[in-house]
């Protein structure tokens, strides 16, 4: 593989309990030996149906403020024709078109470029799936 695109998966419990998974820092150690210093960009991709990601504030409320919209936005009730799983769990498939299963983002001198208070996270709504994949690419720039 050459070393202008470099790709990893991450293998992500997030348990039974909807949650935002904060990933900076595998962001982070990724880019410090794919990128080893390079300007690129980095993907970040959740190959799933029913969840997503988002750059958002952590640890001030602001992960669990972005849960309470989605219910609001995404009632976990039997509106939903997707009626398999879990009660509500219509809902889950219909999460990516609101946060969406990937994000890019630039890379600078090797490290990821987010404001003061943003930070890479995986949205998984979808209790039913405990466990979560999450591809980091890496593309140099030229």
């Amino acid at each position: 593989m050459s070393d202008a695109f470099t790709t990893r998966v991450l293998n992500i419990a997030t348990g039974s309990n909807e949650r935002v998974f904060d990933l900076t820092r595998d962001c982070e150690s990724f880019l410090s030996e794919a990128a080893a210093g390079r300007d690129g960009l980095l993907n970040i991709f959740v190959p799933h149906a029913t969840a997503g990601i988002a750059i958002i504030e952590t640890g001030a409320g602001s992960d669990d403020d972005l849960l309470a919209a989605l219910h609001t936005l995404l009632p976990a009730d039997d509106r939903w024709q997707h009626r398999h799983g879990s009660p509500g769990h219509g809902r889950d498939h219909v999460l990516p078109a609101f946060v969406p299963p990937h994000a890019t983002l630039p890379v600078v001198g090797g490290g990821l470029e987010l404001g003061t208070w943003q930070s890479v996270c995986l949205v998984d709504t979808n209790r039913d799936n405990p466990r979560r994949k999450v591809r980091l690419s890496f593309l140099a720039g030229s």
